[in-house]
């Protein structure tokens, strides 16, 4: 199965000290998985240790996995809402079967990591008031800065990850 391609893909690699995942949790239900991603260097991030949890449903590559922070591990960003809900493209209209784990969790990161301030976004309470309990059910407005449309550099381990958002 694709998931389990996935996950040892992220188990092999030791070259990604940016995800913290313990297998053993992950073999517990191998279509929910709890793992940190750590903030990369450099960025107002940089160390912090948030919570990511995947669902898979059994359509999955053809279908997104649900992706949320897990409070109180999740980072104050203008893309994160207090609930753990992630507005990001990728996560839900612009899914495509070519996306891994990996590249979800770059993805993430290299939206942290363009980020000058930590802050809420904007209408986060009312948002996590009447928020559907799976994002994937929110019709989301992505508003794309001129600085994230353009290609984001970001250092990783020492390395450059060059990452093209559109």
């Amino acid at each position: 199965k694709r998931i389990l391609k996935d996950l040892d893909r992220l188990m092999s690699c030791p070259q990604r000290p940016w995800i913290e995942i313990d297998a053993d949790k992950i073999s517990e239900n191998i279509f929910e998985w709890e793992f940190f991603i750590v903030g990369a260097p450099s960025t107002i991030y940089e160390n912090e240790r948030f919570l990511l949890r995947f669902k898979f449903s059994k359509k999955y590559p053809f279908e997104a996995p649900i992706v949320v922070f897990v409070p109180p591990y999740l980072p104050i960003h203008p893309h994160v809402y207090s609930n753990g809900h992630i507005c990001l493209s990728i996560l839900n209209d612009e899914w495509t079967p070519s996306y891994s784990v990996e590249s979800v969790c770059i993805s993430i990161l290299s939206m942290l990591s363009s980020c000058k301030e930590k802050a809420p976004p904007p209408g986060d309470s009312l948002y996590v008031a009447t928020a559907p309990k799976e994002p994937s059910k929110t019709g989301w407005v992505y508003h794309e800065t001129e600085e994230a449309i353009s290609t984001v550099k970001k250092i990783i381990d020492g390395a450059i990850v060059i990452v093209e958002l559109m």
